[in-house]
């Protein structure tokens, strides 16, 4: 069994972190049955983008980091306190010994910047929220030398995207990083993300 992390910080968007824990849900249930989520917040309780309160299964301070083999991070705004988790040490600690390990490091939109700041895109190729109002991409730029105008980044181990829009995307992708194309193929076949079977 392959376990991802999917980890929430205050303020996240819950569309981002559905995608992956529906895409890896159903890999496990219906795909290849290697994959399980745990949600993970650094307190015990988070409010997401849009004001309703999530428990997460664990903090951070309850899990060993080595029993898992994938991190998953969803975006969030500012406005609802994001970047006061995302950009916090031991939230950024979490994202190094991933890296440090080279095991897939998953991210939609702005959590980019969370892996930014913890330092390891410094040399990599990311990207971030990409609207032409806004600001992020250009905050990426203290952080990435390699900054991308692509929907979705994928430098070694770390996968970068956009926006919201790509979420689905992303999480097939670290789908398919952990499993095999076939797999992540037949997944999205179940799921009515193609039209056609792998012959």
């Amino acid at each position: 069994m392959k376990k991802i992390l999917l980890l929430l910080a205050d303020g996240f968007e819950a569309v981002e972190a559905s995608v992956f824990t529906d895409v890896l849900g159903w890999n496990k249930w219906e795909g290849d049955g290697s994959t399980e989520v745990v949600t993970v917040g650094l307190r015990d309780k988070l409010t997401c983008t849009w004001n309703f309160t999530v428990v997460p299964e664990k903090t951070v301070d309850d899990i060993q980091l080595d029993d898992f083999d994938a991190l998953a991070i969803p975006g969030g705004f500012e406005e609802a306190g994001f970047y006061e988790d995302a950009f916090n040490e031991s939230f950024l600690n979490v994202i190094r010994h991933f890296h440090a390990k080279q095991k897939p490091i998953a991210s939609i939109c702005v959590a980019s910047l969370a892996i930014g700041k913890s330092g390891i895109l410094i040399d990599r190729k990311a990207t971030t929220y990409d609207h032409p109002t806004s600001k992020r991409k250009e905050q990426l730029k203290n952080f990435c030398k390699n900054v991308q105008n692509e929907r979705i980044v994928q430098d070694n181990n770390i996968i970068t995207s956009s926006n919201p829009g790509t979420a689905f995307d992303v999480a097939f992708l670290l789908l398919e990083m952990l499993t095999s194309k076939e797999n992540a193929h037949h997944v999205k076949d179940l799921m009515g993300f193609v039209h056609t079977k792998v012959q």
